[in-house]
């Protein structure tokens, strides 16, 4: 089936749109910064009422609120870099954080995600091209815009005229699964030398539970049509992939260009430049002292950008992870501890967040789930909190 073709309003709709946003963003609002929030989940839903602040080094600038369309203002002047973040929070939803340059973007909300093995995952982009597909693989099935169901995960919402979101929601991983997800540039599908998705300002965000906890920014200056970001294991890791290539013109064919990662094969670390490493340290030192000073709150918000810089360090997910803990929000705790094992190089990482998550599974009631980590953290470092663990289970 051929994508549905669009009709000549559309074009010129699409026109008026992208138009718009020129002028939204033109010379004569050179002061201002203009943000657009909408629901990840439901199509063309403007998100009213949203608070919407900059921040410098921790410190809010400015706080302004959605209007009745989802727009807001802010006075940028010198603001709109990436010295600054932009952070958007509303009830129910996860709160949004992004660096700056933020003039002119659409930002999807996602709805707060319940079950402890859910996730969410959100594409946006730019004005071109206009039409980029989520993909989602595993065994057999292929979620994307023209297979939107299929168990325990669904397309929510499909955009082609550009900015997005494109949303996919796995409601309940599968057991001895690998997922994996792409995005493909449906409008140069028959190109293989155009960097049109590699310039496309593309941006994907994943949600667990009530939290952002990876941010993806598509590499630049790359000939290609398919972004393959990153693949989740059968114990729910996120391990990432981020590369760029062609696939066949035809969607249906995705899953044949990215089936080596659907298995049980090593993935090479992140490549990290002296400057973000740097930049990760420091911080993470600043997020150590956040914590210090019961804010905990900033604490994520560090630790997150750590992350985004150094996606490989270890003791920053262990870190994150007892935040989240602390909170009470043991999804992103699952997941940061998973990435710590994941990363670790030493055993008492390991058994220390294996002890956590077997913590996490014996308070929602999966004992069994919770017995295989208490007795993989006793595995890695005999303790006799582990051991009586293990007998409280047992």
């Amino acid at each position: 089936m051929i994508k549905g073709v669009i009709s000549t309003q559309k074009y010129l709709n699409t026109f008026l749109i992208i138009s718009g946003s020129l002028l939204f963003s033109s010379g004569a609002f050179a002061d201002n910064m203009n943000v657009h929030v909408l629901s990840a989940t439901v199509k063309d839903q403007n998100i009213a009422n949203a608070e919407i602040f900059l921040q410098k080094n921790g410190e809010n600038s400015q706080k302004v609120i959605s209007n009745s369309q989802g727009k807001a203002t802010l006075s940028s002047s010198d603001a709109d870099n990436s010295d600054h973040l932009l952070i958007i929070k509303k009830a129910g939803y996860s709160t949004l954080v992004t660096k700056c340059p933020c003039d002119g973007r659409t930002y999807a909300l996602s709805p707060v995600l319940q079950s402890l093995d859910s996730m969410r995952i959100v594409l946006n982009w730019g004005s071109t091209p206009d039409d980029l597909d989520s993909h989602l693989i595993y065994g057999s099935n292929h979620i994307y815009w023209d297979a939107k169901l299929a168990p325990q995960a669904n397309l929510d919402v499909d955009d082609t005229d550009a900015y997005g979101p494109e949303t996919i929601t796995i409601d309940k991983r599968l057991n001895n699964q690998y997922y994996v997800y792409a995005v493909h540039n449906y409008s140069d599908r028959n190109s293989n030398n155009t960097k049109s998705l590699s310039y496309s300002d593309a941006t994907v965000r994943v949600y667990v539970g009530e939290s952002l906890v990876r941010t993806y920014v598509v590499p630049s200056n790359v000939q290609g049509n398919l972004w393959t970001l990153f693949r989740i294991t059968p114990n729910g890791e996120i391990q990432d992939i981020n590369r760029i290539s062609n696939t066949p013109a035809n969607p249906v064919l995705i899953p044949q260009s990215v089936n080596q990662f659907e298995q049980n094969t090593a993935l090479a670390l992140t490549n990290v430049s002296q400057a973000s490493l740097q930049r990760a340290k420091t911080l993470n030192l600043q997020g150590d002292k956040a914590y210090q000073q019961g804010q905990l709150e900033q604490a994520i918000l560090l630790y997150q950008r750590a992350i985004d810089e150094n996606p490989n360090a270890a003791q920053t997910y262990s870190n994150i992870a007892v935040v989240y803990q602390k909170l009470g929000r043991s999804s992103e705790a699952l997941w940061a501890n998973r990435k710590a094992i994941e990363l670790a190089s030493n055993q008492n990482t390991k058994a220390y967040s294996h002890y956590n998550i077997g913590r996490i599974y014996e308070q929602n009631g999966r004992k069994a789930d919770a017995l295989y980590h208490y007795q993989r953290a006793n595995e890695y470092k005999p303790s006799d909190s582990y051991k009586q663990a293990i007998q409280r289970i047992q």
